[in-house]
């Protein structure tokens, strides 16, 4: 008889990650589930819609044993905060706007997890994300979730080639997360009715700037609200409580409706102006993770500036040192320092960087 084939899961306890352990078992794979402790505070721990905690850890252990597999926590709550939570505070103290979920991934998730998944004898790890993996001419491909509305390329786009030879997504062909919750309920999955995870998993009550404040108190002082030209308008408690594209918390009077610009980390200045301000025609990124074939210096493609919106079509450039120039072909608004523009050539993601600076709109 042929021993199964091993494949790992990481397991968070939600519904998606336990449909994958299912439907791995179904194809006759040996699934291993693996769940991370990633951190264990207040109350995070009992929310239904957190992740990685210890409501989160008790469900994971449930559905493996209802699906009579082998399950492990692994206590990463070090890496963590040293990969994840430290650069999420120093990146606010920046006036920057991190994406947490995104460090995650690449840190303990697609480094640490993977490693724990070869180190157990897996051929493959797979997650729950809302993406699709393809074999192409140089090696697998990274693509778009069939669903536009689940979608979670934009989140992965710093998975490396390595580690889509490895990986596994079985949920990225699904239309819809009712087909995800079916095969839960049909399996008889306890987390099957399960709400979504929401928020950032370690800032539970959804206060980013508290646990800022928390953790980098030397980064959180008072300033002034100014306009484009410099001229005082008001004043503020600290740039963390400010995101670029803000309108709503401002506190400067009347007049016509005035939005953040940018964030001055040095002078501790919020810098407002008018919504047509916001658009932005060119991008420098850093760290630049590509995933296109090789010898690509040049050419059209579609970028995302943020999760939420749709690609827009852009020029990319890429230069040395991880470094790279977007030009949109028309311009974009809440472009901000410390968010990924991520590539995609129609459904192929060809990989992203981190948003360094950006250019207005001529």
């Amino acid at each position: 008889m042929t021993a199964k084939r091993r494949i790992v899961v990481a397991m968070s306890g939600g519904v998606d990650s336990s449909a994958t352990a299912a439907i791995l078992q179904e194809e006759g794979w040996d699934v291993v589930g693996v769940t991370l402790q990633l951190y264990d505070h207040g109350k995070a721990v009992g929310r239904a819609n957190s992740c990685c905690a210890g409501k989160d850890i008790h469900d994971a252990r449930r559905v493996a044993d209802t699906l009579g597999i082998d399950h492990y926590v692994i206590d990463y709550e070090s890496n963590f905060r040293k990969d994840v939570i430290d650069p999420f505070a120093d990146s606010y103290g920046r006036g920057e706007t991190p994406i947490p979920c995104v460090l995650c991934n690449q840190t303990v998730k697609f480094r640490d997890l993977l490693q724990v998944a070869r180190d157990l004898g897996a051929e493959a790890m797979a997650t729950g994300h809302y993406v699709r993996r393809e074999d192409g001419p140089v090696g697998a491909m990274l693509m778009k979730g069939v669903d536009p509305g689940r979608d979670q390329s934009y989140f992965l786009f710093n998975t490396t080639r390595e580690q889509l030879e490895f990986l596994r997504f079985p949920l990225g062909g699904m239309s819809s997360k009712d087909e995800t919750r079916a095969i839960a309920r049909r399996r008889a999955l306890p987390v099957a009715a399960k709400p979504d995870s929401q928020d950032i998993c370690f800032v539970p009550d959804g206060d980013y700037a508290a646990l800022v404040k928390k953790l980098r108190p030397d980064t959180v002082r008072p300033g002034d609200i100014v306009d484009e030209e410099g001229n005082i308008l008001g004043r503020h408690e600290g740039i963390v409580n400010y995101t670029v594209g803000q309108r709503k918390g401002l506190n400067i009077g009347g007049g016509p409706p005035l939005y953040v610009l940018r964030l001055d980390a040095a002078q501790a200045r919020v810098i407002v102006g008018p919504k047509e301000s916001l658009k932005q025609k060119r991008i420098t990124l850093r760290d630049v993770n590509w995933l296109g074939d090789p010898g690509w210096v040049e050419g059209e493609i579609s970028v995302k500036i943020r999760s939420t919106r749709p690609p827009a079509p852009a020029t990319l450039t890429l230069v040395d040192n991880g470094a790279a120039e977007v030009c949109l072909h028309g311009a974009e608004e809440g472009v901000s320092p410390g968010q990924a523009c991520v590539f995609y050539d129609g459904d192929r993601v060809l990989g992203g960087g981190w948003i360094a600076s950006s250019v207005r709109l001529a």
